[in-house]
């Protein structure tokens, strides 16, 4: 594996360099990289530290430990934002906490090459697919875990998955949380390439820097054109869905998705 060198000292990130290749590592290993505030204050610091250097020229997108990350911290929903009713403030929370990251990836005018391993779950599945390539380790899955909780697709998923895979199996994501496997995921078109797991940081760092090493300006242009045609409406959708989430924060079925998934036992949904 290549070594980085640090760029800065962040908390819950690890923000390297090689060459002209940034690698941001999700860095909280003990709970899966799962999203907290302080992975966005990070997750933002670096994305500014590499708009600001022309000299970094394509990203790494990965997380340390067993998984690339598990989704929102659920521990935090009671000290996040609460609405005047004392609920979630969901909508608030994917707007300042989630929304800024993931259109800070899809704009970034650099290629952006995620490496999976372990869980992409939820918000954290809605990272992965924020990047331009994404690549997995063979024991990898995706899930959009929401429905188990009561929720709906955010963070841009129910933008990016059906953009790669198409509305019958986004359906299929969205309404049956399953997990996804590598090679599935792969054969459907939701990521790019699965690599035995000894083979996945060393195949993504040469994809990395290959992209370094080319006419990154034509890249930016490609993206740009991607994100007209796929994506021109992404940040209404992206307000839909916070709107919708807000909805399903104030519904029992949350608030019993919330506590099965706390205290680890099977929910009892009442469509209410």
């Amino acid at each position: 594996m290549t070594d980085f060198e640090p760029i800065l000292e962040l908390e819950t990130v690890n923000l390297g360099r090689s060459g002209g290749v940034a690698r941001i590592e999700l860095n909280r290993p003990e709970k899966l990289n799962a999203w907290n505030a302080a992975l966005t204050d990070d997750l933002l610091a670096s994305l500014d530290a590499v708009a600001a250097d022309e000299s970094l020229r394509s990203v790494l997108l990965t997380g340390a430990g067993r998984s690339f990350c598990s989704g929102a911290d659920l521990t935090e929903v009671d000290s996040a934002f609460v609405t005047d009713e004392g609920t979630p403030d969901l909508q608030r929370s994917l707007r300042e906490r989630y929304h800024p990251v993931i259109l800070g990836f899809r704009e970034l005018p650099r290629p952006v090459v995620a490496a999976v391993r372990g869980a992409a779950v939820g918000v954290g599945l809605s990272l992965a697919l924020s990047a331009d390539l994404v690549y997995a380790a063979r024991e990898a899955y995706f899930l959009l875990a929401f429905v188990n909780i009561g929720l709906v697709p955010d963070g841009g998923s129910s933008a990016f998955v059906p953009a790669r895979i198409g509305q019958a199996r986004a359906t299929e994501m969205a309404m049956l949380g399953e997990r996804v496997g590598a090679e599935k995921a792969e054969s459907w078109g939701l990521i790019n390439g699965v690599f035995d797991e000894d083979r996945l940081a060393p195949e993504t760092e040469a994809v990395a820097g290959r992209l370094a090493e080319g006419p990154t300006r034509s890249y930016a242009g490609s993206k740009r054109q991607t994100n007209r045609w796929l994506f021109g409406a992404v940040e209404e959708q992206l307000e839909l869905e916070a709107a919708i989430q807000q909805e399903m924060a104030t519904s029992a079925d949350f608030a019993e998705g919330v506590s099965a998934f706390v205290t680890k036992r099977s929910a009892t949904f009442t469509g209410r």
